[in-house]
């Protein structure tokens, strides 16, 4: 498909900067392309209201790291320059794939260097391949735990570009930037939807019979990556890691086995899903990388309704959601979110999203 078709005005006024605070006060846009009304305003903490006893909620786990490194490269006999770099893949316990700026600088063998702002604590990377659009294989001088610990003093929250652009990482996006739930360290960029749950919606789904379910997509720099192909067929997607637990996958197939709904909480959460999903929709444990990339015409196997942020113009996630409820459906809506003044990207408001019976 063509690019241009998922593209769209949005004015710099609809970005959120901050995160609506309590954060299931933030506004929910209920789309419902065979249902009336087709859109209805609402607000996250009213969710239990649209779900049913038995349906399930399946959240992203993944814990937001500091992947965000400023520093200097060193080369032999020649002079330290400021670089930086984003982590965005892990591929063993001190390797990581990142990307760097300003690439055309860097080469293999080269030597990055991080500092805390301390300086108590320093990190290096060895540049040992280059790869395409800027991105590197970097291995670090500490490994596992240890390159975990460092990363924590040295590294900055990677804010979006779409908000580091107009104002700086401060402390308050440690916490904001991150999920109530979140425990498996190793995303770049948080699962935003999950970013509207507090403990009292949590406690109203629990006493509403809703059950609440547990996968682990690590989210990498990719994700903010612009479409620069003209065509959807000519788009390659940057894969993240993964995994769906036994026991999660046998408890979503008796979900949906008695007749409850699976509520995939985020773009990552639903990739994750109809990868690990079998053509008869069953949903098997699975582990690795994926790089699934989801525009009109794909059938759903897994996942029966979607809470997601609001998405960039020509972004892939807004096709998944366009393929999720058809495309002019999602331009409508968007539209009226833009119109009544609903706030978008990371920070910004929800939408809860049924699926599209084709």
């Amino acid at each position: 498909m063509r690019v241009d078709l998922f593209d769209f005005d949005l004015p710099d006024e609809n970005i959120a900067l901050r995160p609506a605070n309590p954060r299931d006060s933030a506004r929910m846009l209920l789309v419902r392309p065979d249902g009336a009304p087709a859109l209805e305003d609402r607000i996250v903490s009213e969710l239990p209201a649209f779900l049913r006893p038995g349906d399930a909620l399946v959240f992203n786990d993944t814990k937001v790291i500091p992947a965000q490194l400023e520093g200097v490269r060193h080369r032999e006999g020649g002079e330290e320059v400021p670089v930086s770099a984003t982590l965005h893949l892990r591929k063993a316990d001190n390797v990581w794939h990142a990307f760097a700026r300003p690439g055309k600088r860097i080469r293999p063998g080269d030597v990055l260097r991080f500092v805390s702002a301390d300086r108590a604590i320093s990190l290096s990377a060895t540049v040992e391949e280059k790869r395409e659009g800027g991105e590197v294989a970097l291995t670090f001088d500490a490994r596992g735990a240890a390159l975990d610990e460092a990363l924590m003093r040295v590294g900055h929250v990677p804010l979006p570009p779409y908000i580091a652009s107009k104002r700086a990482e401060d402390g308050r996006d440690r916490d904001d930037y991150q999920t109530i739930y979140a425990r498996e360290n190793g995303a770049v960029a948080a699962p935003t939807a999950g970013l509207h749950f507090t403990p009292r919606l949590l406690t109203a789904l629990e006493e509403a019979g809703i059950e609440k379910h547990f996968v682990t997509l690590h989210v990498g720099a990719g994700t903010f990556l612009p479409v620069k192909a003209d065509d959807t067929d000519d788009h390659v997607m940057h894969f993240e890691r993964g995994i769906v637990t036994p026991e999660t996958a046998e408890a979503l197939n008796a979900v949906k086995a008695r007749g409850g709904r699976i509520i995939s909480v985020g773009t990552t959460s639903l990739r994750l899903l109809e990868s690990a999903a079998a053509e008869d929709g069953t949903i098997n444990a699975w582990e690795g990388e994926t790089g699934i990339f989801i525009t009109p015409g794909y059938r759903f196997r897994a996942v029966d309704m979607l809470m997601t942020n609001f998405h960039l113009p020509k972004s892939t996630l807004f096709m998944l959601v366009s393929a999720f409820c058809g495309l002019e459906t999602m331009r409508a809506a968007y539209a009226h979110a833009i119109e009544t003044g609903y706030r978008f990207y990371s920070y910004g408001d929800s939408s809860l999203l049924f699926r599209k019976d084709v």
